[in-house]
């Protein structure tokens, strides 16, 4: 049974790379996930998706779980990878090094790292983004390095500079985190967007606005700027990768769960539904791209 999981696991990664040009991929994070694997993929499958984000099960059960619900709803998976910067800096870097190989094993359609640290120097953060490249070529597996705060990426200037002087720098773009650290929707810097676009290979699609990496419901009317910008920034990743390559374009909607989800005083209640608000993102994504 593990042998033919791990060959069906094989076939769906082969997908993202074999289909026509003009294609989308939509995955769902599991991030706040409460529910059993198998509820959660047939839940994600039902919605839509072609498959799910997620981070690496901590114990064998889950993985074992987590395995056959992917096989058994036809979902493809993509995996995070991240910097523990807890631990001093060379041992961080082996753990994050070899944690690759463990991912690799699974064949999944990509893996989506939170690399480093904005407290890192720009050659430690070089010295992670380059195991990534190392482990992307060994394993023949895509690895793209999130726009994140706290991270190497943690502001549109820095990316730059990265970019700059690391020519395999492939980026995810989630760039709502960009809109709370500059506190604008980055309005007139597309100028400087250009390269950033251009080295984006995959979206984490989330709103955010000025003050919060994450609206409280992407389809409240007060919420229609930020969306548009949103789009209009992913639109045109998207038709950037569409003219390069062959194979669709990954997106995970990636709306999260109390507490990054505005909640009601006192009660924590969540003020909207977080599947609702992923789910919208993806139907909005699939209209600006004229593939309803």
């Amino acid at each position: 049974m593990r042998i033919f999981c791990i060959g069906a696991l094989i076939l769906f990664s082969t997908m993202v790379h074999s289909q026509e040009r003009g294609k989308l991929l939509f995955f769902q994070t599991d991030w706040g996930r409460q529910t059993s694997w198998d509820t959660f993929c047939e839940r994600t499958k039902a919605s839509g998706y072609d498959g799910i984000e997620t981070w690496f099960p901590n114990d064998a059960q889950s993985r074992s779980e987590l395995k056959s619900a992917l096989e058994k709803h036809g979902l493809l998976v993509g995996f995070l990878n991240g910097t523990d910067r807890s631990l001093p800096f060379e041992e961080g870097l082996q753990v994050f090094k070899a944690h690759f190989d463990t991912l690799a094993r699974w064949k999944p359609a990509y893996i989506n790292c939170h690399t480093g640290s904005d407290f890192f120097t720009f050659e430690q953060n070089k010295m992670l983004i380059e195991v990534s490249h190392q482990a992307a070529m060994a394993h023949d597996i895509p690895v793209y390095h999130e726009t994140h705060r706290g991270r190497f990426s943690f502001n549109l200037p820095d990316t730059q500079k990265y970019l700059k002087a690391i020519q395999n720098l492939k980026l995810t773009l989630d760039i709502s985190h960009w809109m709370v650290v500059h506190e604008s929707l980055l309005e007139g810097k597309d100028h400087n967007l250009e390269t950033v676009v251009n080295r984006s290979h995959h979206i984490h699609a989330r709103v955010g606005h000025a003050e919060g990496p994450q609206v409280n419901d992407p389809e409240a009317a007060e919420w229609k700027n930020a969306l548009d910008r949103h789009l209009d920034i992913w639109e045109k990743v998207i038709r950037q990768k569409w003219k390069e390559t062959a194979g669709p374009f990954t997106i995970t909607t990636e709306f999260g769960p109390p507490n990054y989800m505005p909640t009601l005083p006192y009660t924590q209640l969540p003020v909207a539904d977080q599947w609702k608000a992923n789910v919208f993102m993806m139907e909005a994504l699939k209209k600006r791209m004229n593939l309803e």
